[in-house]
């Protein structure tokens, strides 16, 4: 097993070079060579919730499956996606072109839905762990992608739900202003108002070069509403939350609503300002016996970086990808429908997220769970973080499949 970067991407241009000089398969595996390139957020806002923890997450399903072992040759690329679509789509095009079997990670939605075309128009495997856009199991939804880990759907009932549930029943939205924040603040806001809710307000802001939000707490905080809803993600978060508990906002009685918080972000934010905060994941490390093995065999490749749910999901994709492929033969693998048609056939089972499966539609369907950040004194061991609060099965945490408009689905 080997890794290689393939960082610092520029544009187009960059993006043919480094496909081009991907290594040759050695003779003496080239019935069992596979290559997987992860496509993430090396450098901005999404690199501490994908980046180089997604790759070892990548490198420690190779190794639980036991791929050396069972005599595969698998090489690991890797390339920053820069969260700009036409770089994410150039990349996987020259990868796929290059001998690239499976593409996964990809944070930011906008980059996914990109790739999830170039994956059709190659007929190549391609696994999004990071993206939250439910389109990439509706109406963008194709043989050739899977969506694991979560999605906006997923979010906003369940983290918007219970904010509503609760009192929140005025809101106040920041947005970022792209795919996946445009569409997890539409369905948040379809779930408040469904609840007998309002919206008094809603400000986007340019994504990804905001880091200073003062002026949009500002809006936030004269709208009166009860509830800010956060629609974006990974350091924008971290820095909306900092920001708000700076002006004084939380402590004025408005709660915030993060629509999308990994623990990375927890971390980063601090247990003394992020303490009481609602949301959901459909991963934590500490959750059972089988989350704290994974993650006792992970860390020592990232020590400083406890995964994410999209990060734990490209494990668990990875190895899924790695069992079809052993069903089906690597000659076989190489149409990235086959695979993944494999990967619906068989269900899951790993210690990140159990024994789950993949619907027809692509989606990977696992449990979601509601948690509360804890209190300082409430943590006794480091990134010890949240309390569970409820636990959505998976057939109620992502939408219906007659409600999402697959193409694949029959009706």
């Amino acid at each position: 097993m080997k890794t290689i970067s393939r960082r610092n991407v520029l544009g187009t241009a960059a993006v043919g070079a480094a496909a081009a000089t991907l290594p040759a398969r050695p003779a003496r595996a080239a019935g069992k060579s596979l290559t997987i390139g992860v496509c993430s957020d090396f450098s901005g806002t999404y690199s501490d919730v994908g980046g180089n923890t997604s790759v070892a997450c990548v490198q420690q399903a190779l190794e639980d499956f036991g791929a050396a072992n069972k005599g595969y040759d698998v090489t690991i690329i890797k390339g920053d996606h820069q969260n700009k679509p036409d770089i994410g789509a150039g990349l996987a095009r020259q990868w796929f072109d290059s001998g690239v079997d499976l593409l996964i990670d990809v944070p930011n939605s906008a980059v996914g839905l990109a790739i999830a075309g170039v994956a059709a128009e190659k007929n190549k495997a391609y696994i999004n762990s990071n993206a939250a856009t439910s389109k990439l199991t509706g109406s963008a939804c194709n043989a050739q992608t899977i969506h694991w880990t979560y999605d906006t759907y997923m979010l906003s009932h369940s983290t918007g739900g219970a904010m509503v549930a609760n009192g929140g029943k005025s809101w106040f939205f920041i947005t970022a202003n792209y795919a996946f924040g445009q569409l997890l603040r539409d369905q948040t806001e379809a779930v408040v108002k469904g609840a007998g809710g309002t919206v008094v307000g809603d400000v986007d802001y340019p994504f990804p070069q905001t880091t200073d939000f003062s002026s949009f707490l500002v809006q936030a905080q004269s709208s009166g509403a009860q509830v800010l809803g956060l629609a974006n993600a990974g350091k924008d978060t971290v820095n909306s939350i900092k920001q708000a508990h700076q002006f004084g906002i939380t402590q004025s009685g408005m709660k915030i609503a993060g629509l999308l918080i990994f623990i990375n972000d927890v971390h980063g934010i601090g247990l003394d300002i992020a303490q009481g905060l609602v949301l959901t994941e459909s991963f934590y490390w500490n959750m059972n016996d089988q989350t704290r093995a994974f993650t006792k065999r992970l860390l020592p490749k990232t020590p400083n970086n406890y995964p994410s749910m999209g990060q734990a999901g490209c494990y668990s994709g990875a190895l899924h990808f790695m069992k079809a492929v052993d069903a089906i033969g690597v000659p076989a693998a190489s149409s990235g429908a086959a695979v993944v048609e494999q990967m619906k056939k068989m269900p899951t089972d790993d210690d990140a997220f159990g024994k789950r499966y993949v619907r027809e539609d692509g989606r990977f369907m696992c449990p979601s769970y509601l948690f509360q950040v804890k209190k300082p004194g409430e943590s006794s061991i480091s990134w010890d973080y949240y309390t569970l609060l409820h636990t959505t099965p998976a057939e109620k945490t992502f939408a219906p499949l007659a409600t999402e408009g697959c193409p694949l689905v029959k009706a």
